[in-house]
């Protein structure tokens, strides 16, 4: 790249070295991007240029906004960052909210502005936060009012975090802003957003994308294999930090002209009924949802549904069976990450299969790695790999040679191909446990329990379940002056939930007299998970 719009350059100082990145392919027309590209331009300001201006946007329980007020509203964020707030173009903004509307203009302002979203789940802790912060050098946060007394424990130790902005103060703000705005001219490669995940140590990894990685997961899964269409009508349950949520709740639907539901609270029982309410058409939630839907179909009326997504865990053969049975849709299940930003390996709704994930779409390649780097015959179970326009930038750290090997992203996902080509889903391949469609790291919630004082040392591990399909499983040795009770059980969860996101406590608390090591004292969590039947 021989330009850049970002005068602060963190984002990009911050980047792998080329030498540690996978090979990216750009094979497909629609993917040659020119150097000035800002996708809020495309996603929005060109929409509502061709025509789109009247259409219904995104809605939400109590507002409907249209493309033009949309437009207008991420307009003045964008006013508000550079003239109230001194945005510097390639600052880092943390956006901490639920999913609503407000968080979507907030969304598209900083990307009109020139900033680099960081967007976080509204269950995070001050900890978590405060290790966002810190990693990314976060400026600038825009937040629910709902979420500040998190931020606030999390701020005195962020020290680059100099402006904070609640949404009630934002809108005020934004209501004093002219609602026209000429967004900053970017380069394709300028970074856009970083989305955080958690690896198996519990320490955020920072996943960085850039303006033409948001159109290309448009222009592969979304167009391939969605193939929506502008009367649409878009909800689901992922937050708008998980960037399943981002791509299927608000990119996908932007990029052609079709509206979007945002649900604060998507429980199944809310996200079935909201289908029904909203005459929603395409939908993107986890498998487990899917499941708990499926035995409340009867009670409401889903005519208009004709799509349903599922990523974000592995989709069992027997919740597909059954959601086809209650709604005669043929689930579209994806295997995705952070590290892509989106779904690469999937099927359409014609040639789906029972029990395999699929093929990789348009636009991607994809192979089965043995220990050694080497692509396996059919059949032989090894490493997921996969390389296309998206993949591994992390911000700097060291585990960016541990998904990056010879040019593929090996996504720590145990695979096998069949005879048809067809990837089929074995296991995970490291300690990361997935519930209900979240990431959740063992390592991260043993060092929850260890902060409480009846705790000696535990483990960590995930449980198979058929209702969220992996639950989080302690194995717990106490102080010897400690005992055992139920009471103790409910007030270690309570602690872990104080501690770090609720959904990530331990359902699941096991006594025990001593824990399973190595000779030189390293926790051997794999007997655990032997004892649990797990392989």
């Amino acid at each position: 790249m021989t330009w850049t719009a970002h005068q602060d350059t963190f984002a990009r100082d911050n980047l792998p070295s080329q030498a540690l990145q996978p090979e990216f392919l750009f094979d497909l027309p629609e993917l040659q991007y020119p150097e000035h590209l800002n996708c809020a331009t495309e996603l929005l300001d060109l929409m509502v240029a061709n025509g789109h201006g009247p259409s219904v946007a995104i809605r939400d329980s109590v507002c409907t906004w249209t493309y033009q007020d949309l437009l207008s509203k991420a307009n003045q964020v964008a006013r508000v960052l550079l003239e109230d707030f001194g945005l510097i173009a390639g600052n880092r903004v943390l956006l901490h909210s639920f999913n609503n509307p407000v968080m979507v203009a907030a969304w598209f302002g900083i990307v009109k502005a020139g900033g680099i979203v960081v967007a976080t789940m509204p269950l995070l802790r001050a900890k978590e936060l405060t290790d966002i912060c810190l990693k990314a050098e976060v400026s600038h946060a825009l937040l629910d009012a709902r979420l500040m007394t998190e931020l606030e424990i999390a701020q005195p130790n962020c020290k680059t975090l100099e402006h904070v902005c609640a949404f009630d103060d934002l809108e005020l703000r934004m209501s004093q802003k002219s609602s026209g705005f000429e967004n900053l001219d970017t380069h394709r490669d300028d970074v856009v957003l970083i989305a955080f995940t958690s690896g198996t140590t519990g320490k955020p990894k920072g996943c960085i994308h850039f303006h033409k990685d948001v159109l290309a997961i448009c222009d592969t899964f979304a167009k391939h294999i969605l193939k929506a269409n502008s009367s649409d009508v878009f909800i689901g349950s992922p937050p708008l930090a998980f960037t399943f949520g981002l791509g299927g709740i608000v990119l996908f639907p932007m990029r052609i002209g079709a509206s979007s539901v945002l649900l604060e609270k998507a429980a199944p029982d809310l996200l079935i009924a909201a289908i029904e309410r909203f005459k929603a058409s395409v939908v993107f939630t986890a498998p487990t949802s899917y499941r708990a839907m499926a035995a409340l179909v009867g009670q409401h009326d889903l005519s208009s549904l004709k799509k349903c997504v599922s990523a974000g865990e592995a989709l069992p053969g027997a919740t597909r069976a059954l959601w086809r049975e209650a709604t005669g849709i043929q689930l579209i299940d994806g295997i995705g990450a952070t590290e892509m930003l989106h779904i690469f390996i999937s099927t359409n709704e014609q040639n789906a299969r029972a029990g395999a994930t699929g093929k990789a779409i348009p636009g991607f390649q994809a192979c089965i790695l043995d220990p050694e780097g080497n692509p396996l015959a059919p059949g032989q179970v090894g490493r997921l790999a996969v390389k296309g326009p998206t993949g591994c930038r992390y911000l700097n750290d060291d585990r960016q040679k541990n998904y990056v090997q010879n040019g593929w992203n090996v996504t720590g996902d145990a695979y096998l191909i069949d005879n048809d080509g067809y990837f089929i889903y074995q296991a995970r391949t490291d300690d990361m446990i997935i519930s209900s469609g979240y990431n959740i790291a063992g390592p991260e919630v043993e060092a929850a329990l260890l902060q409480h004082s009846s705790i000696l040392e535990c483990a960590v591990v995930g449980v198979p379940n058929l209702e969220r399909g992996q639950i989080v499983k302690a194995f717990v040795v106490l102080h010897p002056e400690v005992e055992a009770s139920d009471q103790l059980v409910k007030e270690l969860q309570d602690f872990v939930k104080q501690n770090i996101a609720p959904y990530k406590y331990p359902r699941a608390i096991e006594f025990r007299d001593a824990l399973p090591k190595t000779q030189s004292g390293k926790l051997q969590r794999f007997r655990l998970r032997q004892v649990l039947g797990e392989s």
